[in-house]
């Protein structure tokens, strides 16, 4: 008669194996998170085709971006959802399934961290063509929510009127700040770098221990 898989396996060690599932909770939310990222698509597209023909070259250049930003979070968040499950929880066992994702058949934890990091490196990169698009007009207009933007609403409000101070810009960045973001945007690629030399340096330690 075939022994059980679990013979000679302790209580306590099948205890904290099954403790796994703890985590199954968490991708459950994920994929809720989801659903909201979806949810803030469409009311972002809607606002795009809803007001097109008002809008200018650069606005909806900076809807479109935004719109991309979205998609490649819920990439990452797909990406989190199987391939974490895949390899902290359970198999999945799509071996035959037709959309099964290429990357899935060889993932790991190491191999996850280097996508992620790469998918990090995708939004960042997305954020930072955003604000290189509004960078051009930061030294022309004053920092929202501050004195100089408040004092210029009034000037107009008392020269031409409210509808005009209405339509006054501010910037949300200053230049500065438009150089820390490229600086922690450089400071992440060169994490991912070291990320996947680790990798790689893993993955060839033991082949290399082998041979000797």
């Amino acid at each position: 008669m075939s022994s059980s898989p679990s013979t000679g396996i302790s209580p306590l060690s099948s205890l904290i194996f099954a403790s796994r599932w703890l985590q199954l909770p968490l991708y459950l939310g994920l994929i809720l998170a989801q659903c909201v990222y979806v949810f803030l698509f469409g009311k972002e597209l809607w606002h795009l085709i809803h007001r097109a023909n008002s809008m200018g070259e650069q606005e909806i250049m900076l809807l479109v971006l935004g719109l991309i930003d979205v998609v490649m979070i819920s990439n990452l968040l797909v990406m989190v959802i199987v391939g974490g499950y895949e390899t902290f929880v359970s198999r999945l066992r799509l071996e035959n399934h037709p959309d099964q994702p290429e990357w899935l058949s060889h993932v790991n934890a190491s191999v996850l961290k280097v996508k992620l990091a790469l998918s990090i490196i995708g939004i960042s990169s997305i954020h930072l063509l955003k604000t290189f698009i509004g960078a051009g007009s930061l030294d022309g207009l004053p920092l929202c929510d501050t004195q100089a933007f408040y004092d210029a609403v009034a000037s107009v409000t008392a020269s031409v009127g409210p509808d005009a101070a209405a339509k006054l810009k501010c910037a949300t960045m200053t230049a500065n700040g438009v150089m820390w973001q490229t600086i922690i945007h450089g400071a992440f690629i060169l994490s991912a770098i070291g990320i996947a030399y680790t990798d790689k340096l893993m993955s060839h330690s033991p082949s290399k221990a082998l041979s000797h």
